[in-house]
């Protein structure tokens, strides 16, 4: 249950899911329609692929996929445990994240497919940072859970079953900020091409500094 979630929580929420929506918006506006906060159409691409024996690509999708592993294990590394706790080292897996997307803004300007396993490799970083919170599956980079996850609390609602309102507030700023995100990043690089991924950067770069400054004052 979330009935005591800090309110800390649900703002880093709302905005790892707009930075990873701004980031997926520009995957798939530059990146021949390609996702990279998630990897299930990128899978079902690689099954494609291969079908068509178009095997160059089917080896830049695996790339892909692999980065995104990649981002997870280094998560894993730094992060001990998949329970969300204060004074674990978020901020500086943020750091990270915001280094990467800065690389793969400056690999990408350059047209080499290296920005793409950076972009997905921060995406399978940040959304391994946080996976549960009080037993419940909370996800930044990607909704197909979330929506189950609401839709079962509808359904249980219907029954007679009462909502528990925290865990849907979560629910609909996940939503909310990836889809603000997604907007976001659209505007963004129909003006600066693969400039736009500066913003999510330095978002992630702030809410590591943020991070550090409230882990050492609430800690």
């Amino acid at each position: 249950m979330l009935t005591r979630l800090p309110r800390w929580v649900e703002v880093g929420a709302f905005l790892l899911a707009f930075l990873a929506g701004s980031v997926n918006a520009v995957g798939l506006l530059g990146f021949s329609h390609q996702s990279v906060s998630h990897l299930t159409g990128t899978t079902s691409l690689l099954g494609l692929a291969l079908a068509d024996l178009a095997l160059t690509h089917a080896g830049h999708l695996l790339l892909t996929l692999l980065s995104f592993l990649a981002g997870a294990a280094l998560s894993g590394v730094l992060i001990p445990g998949s329970a969300l706790k204060l004074g674990r080292h978020y901020g500086f897996s943020l750091l990270i994240e915001a280094f990467l997307l800065l690389m793969a803004m400056l690999t990408l300007q350059q047209g080499s497919d290296l920005g793409v396993y950076l972009a997905s490799m921060a995406c399978g970083l940040q959304n391994a940072m946080v996976t549960t919170y009080s037993g419940s599956i909370i996800r930044t980079t990607h909704l197909s859970g979330i929506f189950t996850d609401l839709g079962i609390m509808l359904g249980n609602r219907l029954r007679g079953v009462p909502i528990n309102g925290r865990r849907l507030l979560l629910f609909l700023l996940l939503i909310g900020g990836f889809v603000c995100g997604g907007l976001v990043g659209t505007l963004l690089f129909r003006g600066l091409h693969f400039t736009a991924l500066l913003v999510p950067a330095t978002l992630a770069a702030l809410l590591a500094s943020v991070y550090w400054v409230y882990s050492r004052r609430y800690r």
